[in-house]
């Protein structure tokens, strides 16, 4: 009976369950906190302990000083290398020249006279025969190159072409009496005096204005066009329309 009272005073004096946590949780927390730092400071230290293991060591750069005196005289500017000559062939046989050697006048022909430079200038050279090997030399007559090529589409000028005198193109009887109306675009090349010296067809509306138009613009008059103060040739375009009198 004794022994059971000491043991529940025993009891009665230590702490027991949630009072005994409150007062040693202090203790465990600090001591996680210490465990968890050393684990991460551990594994920070060793990436970085790795890295610097495995890091290559820089070249070392070794810097000579040099005094002036090792240097020495600069090269000189006369001893300079230069190209090699370039050997040319000289001619195998040098030209020989005849020495002049004085005639005595008993030998010299008294009929005998030189041509001055007006006569040497109006005799005609001999036409030499078989200069190739064959036949003689044939002189062809000049070649006359033809400066009346049509101009280009497009011709710069400073003053451009203007109608003096104007043609009404015919009007077809077959496209009047069916009723027929159109307009033709003709390019004409006048030349440097201002007349056309052709007549091409751009744009119809009916072929059967083409021809009229074309006879028309055959008949046009220009002044001429100009460049640089001289006369050029040049395409103009001129519209021809083909209209009923009694349409509006």
């Amino acid at each position: 009976m004794a022994t059971t009272v000491a043991a529940a005073g025993a009891m009665a004096q230590r702490p027991y369950g949630g009072i005994e946590l409150k007062r040693n949780y202090q203790k465990f927390w600090m001591l996680g906190f210490a465990i968890a730092t050393g684990i991460h400071l551990t594994l920070v230290g060793s990436y970085y302990l790795f890295q610097i293991l495995t890091a290559e060591e820089e070249p070392t750069r070794m810097v000579r000083m040099v005094k002036y005196s090792d240097l020495g005289p600069p090269p000189s500017i006369t001893n300079a290398s230069t190209p090699p000559p370039i050997s040319v062939s000289a001619p195998t046989a040098k030209p020989t020249v005849g020495a002049p050697v004085p005639v005595p006048d008993a030998e010299v022909s008294p009929e005998q006279t030189i041509a001055t430079q007006t006569e040497m200038s109006q005799q005609t050279a001999p036409v030499t025969e078989g200069l190739d090997g064959g036949g003689g030399v044939q002189i062809e007559q000049d070649i006359r190159i033809d400066d009346d090529a049509p101009p280009a589409d497009f011709v710069p000028v400073e003053k451009e072409p203007v109608v003096i005198k104007k043609v009404e193109p015919k009007y077809p009887d077959l496209a009047m009496r069916a009723g027929l109306e159109g307009k033709v675009w003709v390019k004409i090349w006048v030349d440097k005096e201002g007349k056309p010296k052709q007549a091409v067809v751009l744009k119809s509306d009916a072929e059967i204005f083409n021809q009229p138009a074309v006879d028309a613009a055959m008949q046009f008059l220009f002044t001429p066009a100009y460049m640089n103060n001289g006369p050029v040739a040049v395409w103009v375009s001129v519209p021809f329309r083909f209209k009923l009198a009694d349409r509006r």
